[in-house]
């Protein structure tokens, strides 16, 4: 009787380990790569906007331009990342690979001409519809399918901000722990060390951000770590519901190029009255100041005000980084009524207000670690568990399974 080696038993954990080596480093490499040239683009986007001022006056024909683009050639890709969500969930067709070409463009020309948005959205989307195309030729199982979905989507956060290990529980956590799989944990955490190590081998840096003082933890400090929780909380509410309700309005056009050509007209207009150019784009230099001085009181205000017009109307992107400009303006502008350092608040808010809109609390405690140290863990914890209680069912991803954070402490216990 002729015995199966080991490694080619399919219920062996060597089979296991080796096709999910194969197909993490594939997805790995591919969204490293994608998220380097990804990066690269935005980067030069960011640079000719700010150096061709007027560029903003083109951007409701911009909106026009990527509401035309998506109306006509890419409605079965329009629903983004909650598309990526539905089919982990209940795995059907496969992602169209169009969905690449379609984000990434689309956000490039948001950026270029002054919208408001993030860029982890596009990386996500990009890596996650590229892996879901090795489906077939592996053939996988459904199960396996979603988990290759899950790896794409590790690897595309990873890559996209230079953390790995925030990028592998992210991958996982966003769709519920207690859900997901443990063969899922060995694809997501490869895939998010190879993506963001792929991204450094192309030469793209990512934005380092600094917490100079760190005090020893008072219980004084606890309380403080709480209020600032709770603000960082109501913060992740006002961007979640003025997101949903500018989508809302928007969505009664009923032609859809129309959304983001109004929404860019707003946009513009804000700008001009206002006067500066601060709350448009990623706004990457505005949250590396809130670090080292404190940030205006209306600053996290109207960024949430600009990304929620933005992403509302139609223009494609990402959430997370302006989620990032909001925490960390807000916690900055929060040293003024908190004894804490400023880049410490700055820090916990950077993570925190992240984690009640995405309820993802401990894959951006992880990324504070990764980003921030060690050291600052017991702030920043507070800070993101707090709002990830506080802010409830509010979320920026609305796939049917993201349920808000009661049910998913106690929904087994028949509570």
């Amino acid at each position: 009787m002729t015995t199966i080696p080991a490694f080619l038993n399919r219920n062996s954990i060597w089979h296991y380990l080796l096709k999910w080596t194969i197909l993490s480093l594939l997805v790995g490499l591919a969204a490293g790569t994608l998220s380097a040239l990804f990066l690269t683009l935005l980067n030069l986007a960011t640079d000719f906007r700010e150096t061709h001022s007027y560029l903003l006056y083109f951007l409701p024909l911009a909106g026009l331009l990527v509401g035309l683009l998506y109306h006509h050639r890419g409605k079965d890709v329009e629903r983004g990342n909650n598309l990526i969500f539905d089919t982990i969930h209940n795995p059907k067709d496969i992602v169209p690979f169009k969905m690449t070409p379609f984000v990434l463009l689309g956000t490039i020309i948001t950026h270029l001409f002054g919208g408001s948005a993030g860029r982890e959205g596009t990386a996500l989307q990009m890596a996650a519809s590229t892996a879901d195309q090795l489906y077939k030729p592996f053939q996988l199982s459904p199960d396996d399918r979603s988990i290759l979905l899950i790896a794409g989507l590790s690897a595309g956060f990873a890559s996209v901000f230079g953390t790995p290990w925030a990028g592998a529980v992210f991958g996982i956590e966003v769709l519920l722990l207690g859900k997901i799989p443990q063969k899922a944990l060995f694809p997501a955490l490869s895939a998010a060390f190879m993506g963001a190590y792929v991204t450094e081998i192309w030469g793209v840096g990512h934005t380092h951000y600094q917490i100079n003082s760190i005090p020893s933890v008072s219980l004084m400090d606890v309380v403080y770590s709480i209020l600032s929780g709770l603000a960082f909380s109501i913060a992740a509410i006002l961007f979640v519901r003025l997101t949903h309700l500018f989508s809302a309005i928007f969505k009664k056009l009923k032609y859809p190029p129309l959304r983001p050509f109004i929404g860019g007209l707003i946009v513009l207009f804000l700008v001009l009255l206002l006067g500066t150019h601060q709350y448009i784009g990623l706004g990457i230099p505005v949250i590396v100041d809130a670090f080292s001085q404190a940030s205006g009181t209306e600053d996290f205000a109207l960024k949430i005000l600009f990304t929620a017009i933005t992403l509302g109307a139609g223009f494609k992107g990402g959430e997370v980084t302006p989620l990032f400009f909001i925490g960390a303006t807000l916690g900055s502008a929060l040293s003024v009524f908190l004894p804490l350092p400023i880049g410490l608040l700055a820090g916990m808010g950077f993570v925190a207000v992240f984690a009640g809109a995405a309820k993802t609390p401990l894959a951006c405690c992880i990324m504070a670690f990764e980003l921030f140290g060690i050291s600052c863990w017991v702030y920043v914890s507070i800070a993101c568990v707090v709002a990830f209680l506080i802010s409830g069912h509010h979320s920026i991803y609305n796939a049917p399974e993201n349920k808000s954070p009661r049910h998913f402490l106690f929904g087994k216990l028949g509570i």
